[in-house]
C-alpha cells in the first residue's frame, strides 16, 4: 500500500521523533521510499500499480500501454504515463522501477481513460485508442495518409488486426478536443477504412 510521509508522522505521532521510526522501517524494509514523500509497504509491488501516484494527475499511456494492450510486440520496462499542465517532461528512478511522464493537451487528458482496480490499488491506464493517440501527439507530424500508415504499422509495429478491431469513435472524439495533425489524420484514415 502506498503511504506519505505525512500519514506515517501521523500514525507514529506517539513517539518522540516519528522520522526516526520511517527511517528505521526503511532500514528494515518494512517500508520502501519511492521519491521524497512516498513510500510503498510492499517492496515487491508492480511498478505499474504505482504510476499514478508517483506523480501526477497522471495515466499510463504512450509505450506502456500499447504494450499492455497488446498492440505492440515490445515488452516495455519504463512505466510511460501522460500528465497535463507540467510543460515538461519528468523521469524518477525508483526501486519499483523507471517512470516516465509526457505532458498531453489539457483538453484530451481525461478522454478514454480508464481506472483499473487490483486489489487495494487502483491506477488510470489509457484505453488502446487514447494510446495510440498519445504517442501520435509526440510524434513529428507525417504529411499525409501513406505516412501515417507507416508510422503506425511499421516504425510503431502496431498490430493491424488489433488496430482494426478498435473504436473509431474515440479517435475522432480525442481529434476532435486538439489541434494535432497525426490524430486528425488518424481520425480521417480510421473514418476512412472502417465505413
Amino acid at each position: 500500500m502506498i503511504v506519505t510521509s505525512g500519514m506515517l508522522v501521523e500514525q507514529y505521532s506517539s513517539y518522540a521523533n516519528p522520522n526516526n521510526k520511517i527511517a528505521r522501517m526503511v532500514a528494515s524494509g518494512e517500508l520502501t521510499p519511492i521519491r521524497r514523500g512516498l513510500y510503498e509497504t510492499d517492496g515487491k509491488t508492480p511498478g505499474y500499480r504505482l504510476a499514478s501516484s508517483v506523480y501526477g494527475p497522471s495515466y499510463l499511456s504512450f509505450e506502456y500501454a500499447l504494450s499492455r494492450h497488446g498492440l505492440i510486440p515490445e515488452a516495455v520496462v519504463v512505466y510511460t504515463s501522460a500528465t497535463c499542465g507540467k510543460r515538461r517532461s519528468k523521469r524518477y528512478e525508483t526501486p519499483f522501477g523507471a517512470f516516465v511522464y509526457h505532458d498531453v493537451p489539457t483538453n484530451t487528458f481525461p478522454l478514454w481513460i480508464d481506472l483499473v482496480r487490483e486489489g487495494e490499488y487502483r491506477y488510470w491506464m489509457a484505453s488502446p485508442e487514447k494510446a495510440i493517440c498519445d504517442q501520435l501527439y509526440r510524434m513529428p507530424p507525417v504529411a499525409n495518409i501513406d505516412e501515417l500508415e507507416q508510422l503506425l504499422f511499421q516504425n510503431l509495429r502496431i498490430d493491424e488486426q488489433s488496430f482494426f478491431s478498435l473504436r473509431p469513435q474515440a479517435f475522432t472524439q480525442v481529434a476532435n478536443a486538439c489541434r494535432c495533425r497525426n490524430i486528425e489524420k488518424l481520425a480521417a484514415y480510421v473514418r476512412r477504412v472502417l465505413r
